[in-house]
């Protein structure tokens, strides 16, 4: 392909993780590599010594405590390896590697079941860890379905070149620029080696490098057309770069090759979901439950492609089959809590409280259940508590990420500074003409799925979902930044040709197709297109951009309690999102002023006192006939993939337009960021 042609290899990925990853000093590498050798040689009394020295310099080296705990089980000296394992664990919960140790140490002390627990934590916690894939294989009941996962696991990591085992442990540790550099060295060897450009694509994954680990697997394909884990792969990054087109097709193409596969049938029918073939989806889920007993994840999706499709009722016992599967899954419970109306148990509220302070899950779950039980106790009215654990799963999912509040504000001042009056004057009749996209933009939980159900109640509009098309088109525009690299994009607009601005803007219609049912109009509700109205501008003149605009405390804490997805990265933190809001209101005043007329700005709390005004409103600015079935929304029968699914299903009310008001002594951060923003009551 024209691709292939162009590039033999993709670069090298340049995140800002890596700047962050800390490397080993010579000294620790050196002392590290020592104490290996004598550990080899048997004399394992040498190395401890030499580790102690280490660690007098470095006393929370994590690989020096786990190589200190693993000289202490060869010296039988069990107490003190447990002494060791403690205190690493402590401080990094998520070292799978200690927890494997762990296991062996009970193994020795013929701790069986205490050593099942911890192998078990061992691979949640880093999958790539043979020796307690073996040892679990092992000592689980052969007829679990532990044992069988673990046989698995065990056959293909025994497959794997030494080099790529070692590269995924690092991946699985959050090493990804050692991880990277073992892979790409053994691909330099083995260029045409499909597990490690499955690898090499996994990394770019974790780094978000979407279109190289899409070459990287289509590569792979071309190389061996048959490896069913490589497309299943393609498939998966197709997903997450929003090709659902293709990643339909290749889901297809993939259960072709073995119809009665139950994880190929599960993959089809996650894919069916993508494209809006809700009802096969659900039928496919329905048949696959006969087979698939045992995996939690299963039930997840297959309960929240229900609450897609209102059923609320049967989404509720899939989410409550996937917590009864395992009891730590965190996102089995916050699914229930985000239904917005499911009322847990005692018993669910008690699992939850163990499991949100509960150190030997991972941050993952922890944070899930932090959310949820937030939830819980705010429907209860103990706002304190509920305040305490949306703030612990905000830090938890905040110390995961890389957001910068003051990157964000430069980014889109830059809007401001590029996308002028002057610039769209001369650029005035740019663009691809259709006039069938509306844009809902603004922040989350601003009540941007409310307009789209009233709007898509319209016999003349689809409703489709939150689509990434324009945020891809400014990534491509902005192309791989190196860290500290300034961006290209919005610059780069003022490169475009007519025809590039023709081009794309019909690319951003065909690409679309696929979510629309053949009205004449289709809603796309990504908030974040409030960055690219200027780019919408200048690719789709002719579309409708409306604006929706919350309270600005009532947005920004609906939003620090909510729990996303993916994205959304400005919401954890109460300064993070009090500043992006602000920045917000900053750029939309921008395009106001720059393109009048253009944007229509709806308020919720205005929709909520006066629906029949605001929406007669709405449907003139977009030129559409009035509809009564506008106004009974809530009647409308149609999938609704955002958290307020529930509440949109729903009359109009008035009890959701104050959610602070009862954690407002928590709320000083954000008072001190909007400011004159809030309105004065």
């Amino acid at each position: 392909s024209e691709q292939k042609q162009r590039r033999d290899f993709p670069p090298l990925f340049f995140p800002e993780e890596r700047m962050t990853e800390q490397l080993p000093d010579s000294y620790e590498t050196a002392g590290l590599d020592r104490v290996r050798q004598l550990m080899q040689s048997g004399s394992f009394s040498a190395a401890v010594s030499l580790l102690v020295e280490v660690l007098e310099r470095t006393p929370q080296h994590t690989e020096a405590l786990f190589l200190l705990a693993a000289c202490h089980r060869y010296l039988h000296a069990y107490p003190d390896a447990l002494i060791v394992l403690k205190q690493l664990t402590a401080l990094d919960e998520n070292y799978g590697r200690a927890w494997q140790e762990t296991g062996h140490v009970h193994l020795a002390l013929n701790n069986t079941q205490l050593a099942i627990d911890a192998f078990k934590i061992a691979v949640a916690k880093n999958p790539a860890l043979l020796p307690s894939w073996q040892k679990l294989s092992a000592l689980v009941p052969q007829e679990s379905p532990t044992h069988q996962q673990a046989l698995r696991q065990t056959a293909y990591l025994s497959s794997l070149p030494k080099a790529l085992l070692s590269a995924s442990n690092m991946l699985n540790e959050g090493k990804l620029y050692r991880a990277e550099q073992i892979c790409r060295h053994f691909l330099q060897s083995h260029p045409k080696h499909v597990e490690g450009m499955r690898m090499l694509a996994a990394i770019g994954m974790k780094y978000d490098i979407l279109d190289d680990a899409e070459f990287l697997l289509e590569s792979a394909l071309t190389f061996e057309p048959d490896h069913l884990g490589a497309r299943s792969d393609y498939i998966a990054v197709l997903q997450k770069r929003q090709k659902f087109g293709k990643a339909f097709e290749e889901a297809t193409r993939l259960l072709s090759a073995d119809p009665e596969n139950p994880v190929f049938r599960t993959i089809y029918a996650n894919q069916c979901m993508a494209v809006g073939r809700f009802r096969e989806a659900l039928e496919l889920y329905e048949d696959l439950s006969a087979i698939i007993t045992a995996d939690p994840t299963f039930y997840l999706t297959w309960g929240h492609g229900l609450k897609t499709v209102g059923n609320t009722e049967t989404a509720i016992r899939q989410y409550r089959k996937a917590s009864e599967l395992r009891k730590d899954f965190g996102d089995a419970y916050w699914s229930l809590a985000n239904l917005k109306t499911y009322q847990f148990t005692d018993s669910e509220v008690k699992v939850m409280q163990v499991m949100a302070e509960s150190k030997d899950i991972s941050d993952e779950d922890r944070l899930h259940f932090c959310f949820a039980l937030g939830k819980h106790e705010e429907d209860q009215g103990l706002f304190d508590e509920a305040f305490r654990h949306y703030e612990t799963g905000n830090k938890l999912r905040k110390a995961q990420l890389s957001y910068q509040k003051e990157k964000m504000t430069e980014r889109l001042q830059l809007q401001q500074q590029v996308c002028t009056a002057d610039f769209f004057r001369e650029r005035e009749d740019w663009g691809c003409p259709d006039n069938a996209p509306v844009f809902i933009t603004g922040l989350p939980r601003a009540g941007s799925t409310l307009l789209e159900q009233i709007l898509a109640s319209h016999s003349m509009v689809d409703g489709t979902l939150e689509l990434h098309n324009i945020g891809a088109l400014a990534q491509k525009l902005d192309g791989r930044l190196k860290p500290g690299e300034a961006p290209r994009y919005p610059a780069r607009l003022t490169e475009l040709s007519r025809q590039q601005c023709l081009d794309m803007g019909m690319q951003y219609i065909e690409e679309t197709r696929i979510h629309r049912q053949g009205a004449p109009f289709f809603i796309d509700k990504m908030p974040n297109n409030f960055r690219h109205i200027g780019l919408i501008r200048l690719i789709l003149p002719n579309a409708t951009i409306i604006d929706a605009r919350r309270h600005p405390l009532a947005c920004c804490f609906s939003g620090f309690k909510q729990l996303f997805a993916s994205g959304q990265e400005f919401t954890y933190g109460l300064e993070e999102i009090g500043q992006y809001y602000r920045d917000y209101v900053n750029l939309m005043e921008h395009w106001q002023r720059v393109l009048p007329g253009y944007i229509l700005q709806v308020q919720y709390e205005a929709v909520v006192a006066d629906l029949t005004t605001q929406v007669r409103r709405i449907l003139d600015f977009c030129d559409l006939p009035f509809e009564e079935a506008c106004l009974n929304f809530h009647e409308t029968d149609r999938s609704v993939r955002t958290p307020s699914s529930e509440q949109v299903r729903q009359p109009i009310y008035q009890s959701g337009l104050a959610p602070w008001k009862p954690f407002e002594k928590h709320l000083q951060p954000l008072h001190n960021i909007l400011g004159d923003l809030i309105p004065q009551t």
